[in-house]
């Protein structure tokens, strides 16, 4: 965004303030587009009341929004309830800011609140291409407007549109200008190094972040009030219990390796460790990060990382999982379930031996949605993943899920979670977290059990 009309010494002190530079090469003040609004603000309420700031309040020109107010061809949405209530009056007493809700409990519905009563040009940001187009069904059902998509191979923008976060720091520079409300899902996304580049680089003055979990593990969650404002509504798991969500149990099953898995684990866990402690003796700093930077160029660094993502394997791939897994399966023989696993190569196990569907990354856009409408008739009896359906995707009523890996992230935990949370009547939800004993697994559990979404979860008893 250029600022014309000040030179370089004539600039008012809180262009610095916002992170202006002066750009020699136009001779002109120079800053990010997301500064819009803290620009505009102070300049236009000077030329209302005829001061000067800078340049003569009568020439003060805004060139900058190419947005425009909308008349949506119908509104339909759901009477919203209490908290969604709540949450858009929160929002819409500042325009900025993000709403933090569990998964379930609606908050794409209180986006389409907002999008409907802002009326203004608009882009959906969302982290994979299923969630993308998912906003653009729920576009189309609830406010008529058959959106723009920005993404997957298709480029059409249009007043009100959606996108990944990949396609959105990508091409902002070009339509930086052109939407006056972000909306951002699964904002916890947003703050990585590159990805934080699609909201920098859009002037649109109306922000909004949805997520369950803001908190990121890098600390870089701080950044979300600058690219999109603070928190104005937070509704935690503990309230929607019952409520709004279903109520659950999460129940925490511990297996035990083979006697031929736990000897290999042991002479791998020896293997990494002795790696370690020589590199330690050199440098005492040497760290995790300093080993996988080495593996590219000795062998010994690489024969301990190898060693490492092999142990790791075993963890993830239990055989006594596949085993207490079939025993659930018969417990919930007649309810449909989701098994959420930490590997690709664990998802295929599982979906060879019980003859299930599994959904990877990779997996094309219409094989996702024959599975789970395949798992909604009653074709499947359970469908197993890794990451995919950890977030936003909408799911068939499922009251019941089995977690035998993943990572440490408290988020995961929560969105897996979250799931099995939509309520239906009474019925109670229930999450199954196997996990392999005396392993490096057993610490990745008590760090996601740390969520308050895990509180009170139960050993199970044989």
């Amino acid at each position: 965004m250029l600022l014309q009309g000040w030179d370089r010494e004539a600039g008012p002190r809180w262009l610095l303030d916002l992170g202006a530079v002066w750009d020699g090469r136009v001779g002109a003040w120079r800053l990010d587009a997301i500064r819009y609004a803290d620009i505009a603000a102070p300049l236009s309420a000077a030329a209302e009341k005829a001061e000067t700031v800078g340049p003569p309040s009568e020439s003060f020109l805004d060139e900058v929004p190419k947005w425009r107010s909308l008349r949506w061809p119908k509104i339909d949405l759901p009477a919203l309830r209490e908290e969604q209530t709540a949450a858009v009056a929160s929002w819409q007493a500042s325009g900025r800011g993000l709403v933090v809700m569990p998964t379930g409990t609606g908050k794409t519905v209180v986006a389409l609140k907002i999008m409907a009563d802002a009326a203004v040009s608009s882009l959906v940001v969302a982290p994979v291409r299923d969630l993308m187009y998912q906003w653009h069904r729920r576009i189309f059902e609830a406010l008529g407007y058959d959106a723009g998509v920005i993404g997957d191979g298709v480029h059409r923008v249009r007043p009100v549109s959606v996108t990944t976060y990949d396609s959105a720091c990508i091409h902002m520079e070009k339509f930086g200008d052109q939407f006056g409300l972000l909306i951002f899902d699964e904002c916890h996304h947003l703050p990585g190094q590159i990805r934080r580049d699609a909201a920098r680089m859009s002037a649109a003055p109306l922000r909004l972040g949805l997520t369950a979990t803001p908190h990121r593990a890098d600390g870089r969650h701080i950044d979300l009030d600058e690219l999109i404002g603070p928190v104005v509504y937070l509704q935690d798991v503990a309230a929607a219990r019952g409520r709004t969500l279903a109520d659950y149990d999460v129940v925490r099953i511990p297996v035990k390796l083979s006697a031929e898995e736990q000897s290999r684990y042991d002479e791998l866990s020896r293997q990494v460790r002795s790696y370690m402690v020589e590199r330690r003796k050199e440098l005492p700093a040497y760290s995790w990060q300093d080993l996988c930077g080495d593996a590219a160029d000795t062998p010994e660094a690489r024969r301990a990382l190898i060693a490492y993502h092999a142990k790791q394997a075993i963890e993830d791939r239990a055989e006594e999982k596949l085993r207490v897994l079939e025993d659930l399966f018969r417990l919930h023989h007649s309810e449909p379930c989701l098994v959420f696993v930490g590997s690709n190569a664990m998802a295929r196990d599982v979906s060879r031996r019980f003859l299930i569907p599994c959904l990877l990354a990779h997996s094309r856009k219409q094989e996702r949605l024959e599975v789970l409408q395949g798992l909604e008739r009653g074709d499947y009896p359970a469908l197993v993943a890794n990451q995919v359906l950890d977030e936003g995707v909408d799911l068939p009523e499922v009251k019941v899920a089995m977690v035998i890996g993943g990572s440490a992230s408290s988020r995961q935990a929560k969105q897996r979670l979250g799931r099995v949370l939509r309520r239906r009547g009474n019925t109670r939800a229930v999450l199954y977290e196997i996990v392999t004993a005396e392993t490096n697994e057993e610490k990745r559990s008590r760090t996601r059990r740390r969520s308050d979404a895990y509180a009170g979860t139960k050993r199970w008893k044989k």
